[in-house]
């Protein structure tokens, strides 16, 4: 609890206005109810003993108005203190989101999909609960308790002496139960997390999962993760539910010595009857909030766990980090020299030495898992290099910011990416819109043919992962993104292979027309797209075994000879 305040009542102290308000609600509301105790000694003396009119007028009147402060102060706090908490959570859940779009791709390959929703959508919801729920409930009934005591000691020390020595001592079996709390809270938040993440896998995979008739199987799976998140909710829900029944048996342990000392000393004449049933009342008024925040701290152990989880994301910090330089000239050269690249323990790489210049093509071969993929994550900077140096214009491109090099490089990988947007917005994606470079993208990417005919033309809606269109025409928008930029390094990782032979033919005659003004890299899935580079280099276990063109492999390279019989 201590640390939940510390880490999140600054975030509240940033909205003085509204917090001030609320605490003024708080406020009202704790003396409303300590207000409601007091009248109830005139109503008693005064009304029913004294038998005064006045103070049959008077009283009534007392009440409206006490309960009116309560209720508008409860109102206040609670507007202000839920605008707060909700946008606090806004704030933390575009920091996370932020933070997260700028980690590694080791990161995201390390993470499961579904844990990182889980963490932004679940665990926020339940720090939420912090800012809007326990923190100004545990204030108010703080203040509630201040109020009732302070009341209750003035009426009669004698008796609060009883209730209040007692009560500390529930503290014990609650921070037992607290604990126990917080542990069944990290396993229900882990078994929810790894619960979306089989979601999100039987939803991202409904069509191999349908093609293999394996829904039964697939849905033991969800069932065995949906059980263990019931299973820890439920552990939840029973020590909760514990805390009221020791909270009443130890209150009433109390209440009942205050009841029997009480009526003794209005029996022997110490006291008037409104008197103690003022205080008595007063006392049980006490008993609700001490009540209260003893559930809000068991509470409280969940909002922990999720403020644990979601903090040890923003302090994953990335290793791969933004150079100073903006790269504003043109490139002219791309040099890799003596490049290696581990994954953990696993050589990816092995002294990759390439030389490439502006209106230079190269080809990557090799079987699957011989490193051109590799290769190309390090040319977009998705890893640094283990070993050697990569530069540009003669300058380590590490040194550039990754916007600026991200703005010359153009990447078409085999998946095709689409967002749920206009084809417009799709092609024009990351860089400042222009129709006419869209409608000039899509024409070389020979995409404009089934885009016109659609209702909307380019403005035509995608649906999500571009489902409304075919294969071969997602790979076209694709294709019109990378041109859209203008790159001056084009990468294509087996780009074209959704197209057919005469597509690809089209395609590849645009790209020709504009190899001179950029450096291309193609990774190779067909012979046609790669005999005409300028240089291939053919990849075997993380090492390129020859290099050279595509007449010259034909001759000198034995993997060369046996790549070409299946490309």
């Amino acid at each position: 609890m201590k640390e939940l305040f510390r880490q999140y009542l600054p975030y509240l102290i940033g909205y003085k206005r509204q917090f001030i308000l609320a605490i003024l609600g708080m406020i009202a509301v704790a003396i409303g109810t300590a207000g409601t105790a007091k009248i109830i000694q005139p109503l008693l003396d005064d009304v029913f003993i004294a038998k005064s009119s006045d103070a049959l007028i008077t009283i009534p009147l007392l009440l409206v108005l006490v309960f009116s402060l309560k209720g508008i102060g409860q109102y206040i706090q609670t507007y202000y203190m839920s605008y707060i908490g909700l946008d606090v959570v806004r704030k933390l859940r575009n920091n996370l989101v932020s933070h997260l779009s700028y980690q590694d791709m080791q990161f995201f390959h390390s993470i499961h999909t579904g844990e990182i929703l889980s963490r932004i959508t679940n665990d926020i919801t339940r720090i939420q609960n912090v800012v809007t729920t326990i923190i100004p409930y545990f204030i108010r009934e703080v203040l509630t308790v201040v109020a009732l005591t302070t009341y209750v000691i003035y009426q009669s020390p004698k008796l609060a002496f009883y209730f209040l020595i007692i009560m500390p001592l529930a503290l014990y079996p609650l921070s037992l139960l607290a604990k126990k709390m917080k542990k069944y809270s990290k396993l229900s938040q882990e078994t929810t997390s790894s619960m979306t993440a089989r979601l999100t896998e039987i939803f991202s995979n409904i069509e191999i999962i349908k093609a293999n008739s394996s829904q039964k199987l697939e849905q033991d799976k969800f069932a065995k993760e949906n059980q263990s998140v019931f299973k820890y909710l439920l552990k939840q829900v029973k020590i909760n539910a514990l805390t009221t029944p020791i909270m009443e048996i130890l209150g009433s342990i109390a209440i009942g010595m205050v009841i029997y000392i009480g009526s003794t000393e209005v029996l022997e004449g110490r006291m008037s009857s409104g008197e103690f049933v003022s205080f008595a009342a007063a006392l049980f008024m006490l008993y609700t909030p001490i009540k209260r925040i003893s559930k809000l701290y068991n509470q409280s152990q969940d909002a922990v766990v999720a403020h644990e989880r979601m903090f040890e994301l923003l302090h994953t910090q990335a290793t791969i980090c933004s150079g100073e330089k903006e790269l504003s000239s043109s490139i002219e050269s791309l040099v890799l020299n003596k490049v290696s690249l581990f994954y953990e323990d696993k050589m990816a790489l092995q002294d990759i030495s390439i030389h490439a210049k502006k209106g230079d093509s190269i080809a990557l071969v090799g079987d699957s898992g011989a490193g051109k993929s590799s290769l190309v994550n390090l040319l977009v900077r998705f890893y640094d290099p283990s070993g050697g140096t990569i530069t540009i214009n003669g300058e380590n491109y590490q040194n550039y910011t990754l916007h600026s090099l991200h703005q010359k490089i153009a990447y078409v990988t085999q998946r095709v990416y689409i967002f749920n947007d206009s084809i417009a917005y799709n092609v024009s994606y990351g860089d400042v819109y222009d129709e006419k470079r869209v409608i000039e993208a899509l024409q070389k990417a020979h995409a404009m043919e089934f885009v016109k005919k659609l209702e909307m033309g380019i403005h035509s809606k995608l649906s999500e992962n571009g489902d409304n269109l075919s294969g071969g025409q997602r790979q076209r928008i694709s294709l019109a993104r990378a041109l859209y930029k203008n790159p001056e390094i084009l990468i294509l990782d087996e780009a074209t292979s959704a197209l057919d032979n005469k597509s690809e033919a089209l395609i590849q005659e645009a790209l020709d027309a504009l190899k001179p003004t950029m450096i291309t890299f193609t990774v190779a899935h067909r012979l046609s797209t790669i005999e005409d580079a300028d240089t291939i280099l053919v990849f075997e276990e993380g090492e390129i075994i020859c290099r050279g063109s595509h007449t010259t492999l034909l001759k000198e390279c034995r993997v060369y000879q046996t790549l070409s019989k299946v490309l």
